[in-house]
């Protein structure tokens, strides 16, 4: 969902007003220039309940530098990781004379953040002046007895981001910072470290993708991962090296703010490797490594992932999809609560039920980082006990890619000016061009289309192309279930605003694509932005095909369209009139689940991230006629031979 108000929700080549440069964290000179408001676009009456990314509320493009003696601010331990560790805790003390409610510690990385290393140059301000939004942020009276004592004790949690640390106590508040402090700063012992394994289903189904995060570049040494099959449900005892590629961004692949301004953050290098042969559903051991000049190798912690099932086998198979989950913090800084409260909810409630299913598919809006890039390894490392050990498949959201005059679909800012080049860096995705963020997966018995709602879907582009190739070349006979998936709402949704546009649905969403979703009989339809969950009966044009709401069987003649976007984003409102075809609606976090049991039998299940129960459900059991009958729309005309 946008942090935006629905009316500004228009495509890009409509005719309507499109929104306004956005203020959040512009660019300014202290002295002479009109200082622009630290609010996202269109939210300058927001609630903390429509969701403001937390760190642009943070004017720091109004900040001053005015050390006091009297204040002062420390951190321990002040060397992390020295066993590896990848997430440590630091314990981190302050105060000052003249303590106030609205004081707040900072946590910034690189530690000198306001060096000239670390703005562009030249940086449009004069000194004393700040040019980097914190990683994080803490308000100092979290400490109880702050304002009494003028002393104050947080512990705060850090991942390993290839530099080191800083903790700077602030007055004045988050809208008109005065840096008072600055602690010494603090490190990983191996800032480079790799970390954070995401792994990804491959182009082919005897393939998996190994994607990670380190600070070394190719020049400084070889990324590679070792991996090998399990032996005995042991480690590997033949093990082989496949190389991993390098890539990584620039703030001049940014396109807008505050990601080319204050947002900016170094992303170090994202590396992918490819373990290919990959023999079905058996288990692998892998560990990512890089070897420096002198051959000696830095490696990462040691995973493993079991195989995919080939293409129509018949095998026990689980999938969880969900959409819009955000990030959140564990230490209780960057006030998570009032922003994401789910986030940590489902994070943890897939963590402990990993053994259930096999694969995730994350369909948009994944850190809602909106440009603020420290954001992105922030997700990695809340995501990492999933991503290390399942294919975690990614589509392409609003907070992922939109931004003015980027050839988006949508003429809005929702990025943050990253107009998807992070996504599109730090996760792999099976698209033919990374920049087109469509691409098909079989897995087993599914077939999943994954689409990009935030390009053009209509009838004559080269996304309908594909979606129609994805469609009609599925074997159903062997992969009967038929899984459409993208972001925005293309099918239907009661959401609120969608009833008050009339339409239950984004402008043209559903318009182009129902027929292909008729004719190729997809089996569920998924989408996320709006952030609830809703079922719909089976449907083709608006109306339900049948009557039954819990167990399909016999002749596919709809589609069933769900509403997956409660993964823990800031959950969105319904109308109060309840459509004829609404089977289902929740106002909750949750995620859902798919499980093929066979060729004939599947079992969707809708579950709360609060305490992992089913709370919706049905089943489909169909036999391959069930899917050749013709109904309304599926079939091409013919005529009897006369």
């Amino acid at each position: 969902m946008p942090f935006i108000r629905p009316a500004s929700r228009q495509p890009s080549n409509s005719n309507a007003a499109t929104m306004g440069r956005a203020a959040a964290m512009a660019v300014a000179l202290l002295v002479a220039v009109v200082a622009s408001a630290a609010t996202l676009p269109g939210t300058a009456s927001a609630s903390p309940a429509e969701g403001i990314q937390p760190l642009s509320k943070i004017a720091v493009h109004k900040a001053t530098v005015e050390m006091q003696p009297s204040a002062y601010v420390q951190a321990t331990p002040s060397l992390l990781g020295e066993q590896g560790e990848d997430t440590e805790w630091v314990t981190v003390k302050y105060g000052w004379t003249y303590p106030s409610d609205d004081d707040w510690i900072g946590v910034f990385s690189p530690s000198e953040f306001n060096s000239s290393a670390t703005c562009p140059n030249p940086w449009p301000a004069e000194e004393p002046y700040l040019c980097t939004a914190p990683i994080k942020y803490q308000y100092a009276n979290y400490s109880a007895n702050y304002i009494y004592w003028g002393k104050g004790s947080i512990r705060l949690q850090l991942i390993n981001q290839r530099s080191d640390f800083s903790f700077a106590l602030f007055t004045g508040g988050l809208h008109n910072p005065k840096l008072i402090a600055v602690s010494e700063p603090i490190s990983f012992k191996n800032p480079k470290a790799p970390v954070f394994p995401r792994l990804a289903l491959g182009r082919s189904h005897d393939e998996m993708t190994v994607t990670w995060t380190s600070g070394y570049d190719i020049s400084e040494a070889y990324p590679f991962v070792e991996w090998g099959a399990s032996v005995g449900g042991g480690a590997a005892r033949q093990t082989a090296r496949a190389p991993a590629g390098t890539l990584t961004f620039s703030r001049g692949s940014m396109c807008g703010e505050p990601a080319r301004t204050v947002g900016w953050r170094d992303p170090g290098f994202i590396h992918t490797a490819f373990l290919r042969d990959l023999w079905p559903n058996k288990e692998y051991h892998y560990r990512i490594g890089h070897e420096l000049p002198d051959g000696s190798v830095v490696w990462g912690k040691p995973y493993s992932f079991r195989a995919p099932p080939s293409p129509g086998q018949q095998s026990l198979q689980r999938v969880i999809v969900f959409g819009d989950m955000g990030k959140a913090e564990r230490d209780g800084s960057n006030e998570y609560a009032a922003y994401q409260p789910g986030s940590l909810n489902t994070t943890d409630r897939l963590i402990e039920e990993l053994d259930g299913y096999d694969a995730v598919f994350h369909i948009g809006d994944m850190p809602y980082a909106n440009g603020y890039i420290s954001q992105w390894d922030q997700f990695t490392a809340q995501v990492a006990p999933i991503t290390a050990r399942r294919p975690y498949m990614v589509a392409s959201g609003n907070h992922e890619r939109d931004w003015p005059d980027t050839a988006a679909f949508w003429d809005v800012e929702d990025s943050g000016g990253e107009c998807g080049v992070p996504a599109e860096t730090y996760y792999y995705y099976p698209a033919e061009n990374r920049a087109s963020f469509w691409y098909k997966v079989d897995y087993g018995m599914f077939r999943f289309c994954v689409a990009d709602s935030e390009h053009d879907w209509r009838a004559g582009t080269p996304q309908y192309e594909f979606i129609e190739h994805c469609l009609s070349t599925v074997d159903r006979k062997h992969q009967p279930w038929l899984i459409f998936a993208t972001h925005r709402v293309l099918g239907y949704s009661s959401n609120a605003w969608y009833a008050g546009e009339g339409s239950f649905e984004e402008p043209e969403g559903r318009e182009n694509l129902q027929k292909l979703w008729q004719k190729y009989r997809v089996d569920i339809a998924y989408f996320g932005h709006v952030h609830n969950y809703e079922r719909t009966c089976p449907m083709y044009q608006s109306q339900c095909m049948t009557s039954e709401k819990s167990h399909y069987s016999g002749t596919m003649n709809g589609t069933i369209f769900v509403v997956a976007g409660g993964g823990g984003c800031h959950l969105s409102d319904y109308t109060t009139a309840i459509p004829k075809w609404s089977i289902y609606r929740d106002h909750d976090f949750g995620f859902t689940k798919l499980t093929a049991f066979n060729h004939s039998t599947l079992l969707f299940e809708y579950k709360k991230s609060s305490d992992g129960k089913v709370y919706d459900s049905f089943t489909i059991h169909r036999d391959y006629r069930d899917v050749l009958r013709c109904v309304h729309d599926s079939c091409f005309p013919t005529t009897l031979a006369t």
